[in-house]
């Protein structure tokens, strides 16, 4: 798709959202021309706002919108302060994942030289999680719930694996893993407790891991992966996983990497992408010009990648890394003296003065 238009559907979210979202189109904004790149942008409401205004926190107008973009940037969302489902207290987040069928969760984990890590460890590895199944409820049923109440005093949820969805987030995972120099796929699960439903998601995986003979494959309980991650976090290259297990490891790796904040995020199917930031709305600080939109912009380049968008991701991520090894660019969470807007601003510059090199 390079050398042509992109049409980005951009959904603020709470909190912080709003805030981020300016900042990231502040910066894509800047790639304007690179490898042909143009961005026309359409902006609609979610969250709490759209729930004043319309009575959802997720209006069908905006699924339809999504729908018809080549791209979605989603911003963080206050889910849980929500009201209830039959008040119109949806989960966008959820709700998108299933009606666009955004089966795969992509979520990088990349150690920068410059940003000590908290385990003092580089870590670079890339985490593929199943993303409409497992204990999900709001995503894993195409009606009715997953989880209720069964008697008072008793609450009951059903976790759902299908051989179909752990085919394909499989696939994912392993062509992914193809494009890395290590070549080296780890399933995630916990079949000694599960049997029968991570039973079935590894042998589909042992299927697609037997049509990919270059790669090399292996399995870790879940909880050793965990201690892993903090003990030899060198060890992974591609981790496939259900839905649970990956949300869960996937913002320890990132945390381990350098922190939420710094993490993107891609949820992919066959005909849509959503760019999430991978941190929370942070509504203690909306509004404060304060909050890092690193995360943000980094998933909106892995969307430019996913959409072939080659040159403008690949010098996005450059100028972004360059910005973040000097402490004088960056934000304050990091220790930098930058608001949002000012780290937007000088991350534009140095990408139109095109200093950073890809």
């Amino acid at each position: 798709m390079t050398g042509r238009d992109l049409n980005f559907l951009c959904l603020p979210g709470d909190g912080i959202g709003p805030e981020i979202m300016c900042a990231t189109k502040t910066v894509l904004d800047a790639l304007s021309g690179v490898g042909g790149l143009h961005i026309n942008w359409s902006d609609m409401e979610i969250g709490f706002s759209a729930l004043k205004s319309n009575g959802s926190t997720i209006p069908n107008a905006v699924i339809e919108a999504a729908r018809a973009a080549d791209g979605v940037i989603l911003g963080p969302v206050s889910h849980n302060a929500y009201p209830p489902v039959a008040e119109g207290g949806l989960n966008p987040s959820g709700v998108l994942r299933r009606e666009l069928d955004l089966f795969a969760n992509i979520r990088p984990a990349v150690s920068l030289d410059a940003v000590p890590s908290p385990i003092l460890k580089s870590i670079d590895l890339v985490i593929y999680r199943e993303n409409l199944e497992g204990f999900y409820a709001d995503r894993n049923m195409a009606s009715g719930g997953s989880e209720f109440m069964a008697i008072e005093g008793v609450a009951l949820a059903m976790r759902k694996i299908t051989a179909s969805g752990s085919a394909r987030i499989a696939r994912e995972a392993f062509e992914g893993a193809m494009q890395r120099p290590a070549k080296h796929v780890t399933a995630v699960h916990k079949v000694n407790v599960m049997r029968l439903k991570d039973g079935l998601f590894l042998d589909e995986v042992r299927k697609l891991a037997a049509q990919y003979p270059e790669i090399t494959y292996d399995e870790v309980l879940v909880d050793s992966a965990a201690a892993l991650l903090v003990r030899d976090p060198g060890r992974f290259d591609v981790i496939v996983t259900t839905n649970m297990f990956g949300d869960i490891l996937s913002d320890l790796a990132s945390e381990i990497s350098g922190g939420l904040g710094l993490a993107g995020s891609l949820n992919r199917g066959a005909k849509h992408a959503v760019a999430q930031a991978q941190h929370g709305s942070a509504p203690d600080i909306a509004g404060q010009n304060c909050a890092n939109p690193t995360s943000l912009i980094r998933s909106a380049a892995m969307l430019l990648l996913h959409l072939g968008a080659n040159r403008a991701a690949a010098l996005l991520t450059a100028c972004l890394n360059f910005a973040l090894s000097e402490p004088k660019n960056r934000t304050e969470d990091l220790g930098g003296p930058l608001g949002t807007q000012d780290f937007a601003l000088h991350l534009a510059s140095q990408i139109r003065k095109k200093t950073c090199y890809c």
